[in-house]
């Protein structure tokens, strides 16, 4: 443990997967960081530290029922257990909760937390698990949403590219564009984020990037459809070593964020009147897949 621990901390984070240990990893050279872990037993794991690349991080590691008090939270858990972050946030007493979870969960994780400010962010960092230890895989941008400030200038001195962007929805629906065409064939395929920019991958990798467009276009994304492509190859390109998080839940035979992702996108369409005959493919693939055991990459 840290020699040093504050009463109220100036930042948490809520999620103890690889993607929350790298966070809070980078932001603990800087200054105290609270992480939450899903559980008692976990936090207890983790009480012993764990190497994070090649450094060994020793957490301040909390379970939820007995999370301290924080100025800001990020929550970087799975979608499905956004509910529970929202009422472990609230319990802290922040000024602010940012989410940096894939999908589009803003209103789930505000309905949990009362009056407290709550929005949404992107990033485009990448991390996964190798066994016990943490492998840092992408150094992407991470964008939060104004009133947030604060949060951008911590991950900014912690060596995050970071910014505030005034138009986070638009920004927000770039992310979903981008998650759709890489997580599912990654977990498909099981293969890292930039063999998806080969063949045969890059084909059908673009052919989700040309269906998923007109529908995010028409909810507010703000790129022309080459842009779009570009942008779904340069994450790839940037996080070329980086199991998807969706692949890594497949090969772990956990529950996939498969609905938050391309269900989500699925909704929209509905609503909208259109049909993706490919990402529905995929979503259903992928809901095949969830539960099987796991399998070496």
């Amino acid at each position: 443990m840290g020699t040093f621990r504050p009463l109220r901390f100036p930042i948490a984070i809520i999620g103890a997967g690889a993607l929350g240990l790298h966070f809070a990893a980078r932001l603990a050279a800087q200054g105290p960081v609270a992480v939450i872990a899903r559980n008692p037993e976990r936090a207890a794991v983790l009480r012993v530290g764990v190497a994070i690349g090649a450094q060994r991080y020793v957490p301040d590691v909390f379970a939820p029922e007995d999370a301290p008090d924080a100025d800001w939270v990020l929550v970087l858990v799975k979608a499905a257990d956004t509910a529970d972050a929202a009422r472990t946030a609230q319990a802290m007493a922040p000024r602010g909760v940012l989410s940096l979870q894939n999908g589009l969960i803003g209103d789930m994780l505000a309905a949990g937390c009362g009056a407290i400010p709550v929005d949404q962010g992107i990033t485009t960092e990448g991390a996964f698990r190798d066994g016990a230890c943490v492998v840092p895989s992408g150094a992407g941008e991470t964008l939060v949403p104004p009133g947030f400030e604060a949060v951008a200038a911590a991950l900014a001195a912690a060596g995050f590219r970071t910014r505030v962007e005034p138009d986070i929805a638009a920004a927000r629906l770039a992310k979903l564009l981008v998650n759709v065409a890489i997580n599912p064939l990654a977990a498909l395929f099981r293969v890292p984020n930039g063999a998806l920019l080969e063949v045969p991958h890059r084909g059908l990798l673009d052919a989700l990037v040309e269906e998923a467009w007109p529908v995010l276009r028409a909810a507010g994304l703000q790129v022309d459809a080459d842009a779009a492509r570009a942008r779904v190859h340069a994450v790839a390109l940037a996080t070329a070593g980086n199991r998807a998080s969706m692949l890594q839940d497949v090969l772990a035979g956990r529950r996939t964020e498969i609905d938050a992702i391309t269900g989500t996108l699925l909704d929209m369409a509905a609503a909208q009147g259109a049909e993706l005959p490919t990402h529905r493919a995929v979503f259903t693939l992928v809901k095949r897949l969830e539960g099987c055991p796991s399998v070496s990459s």
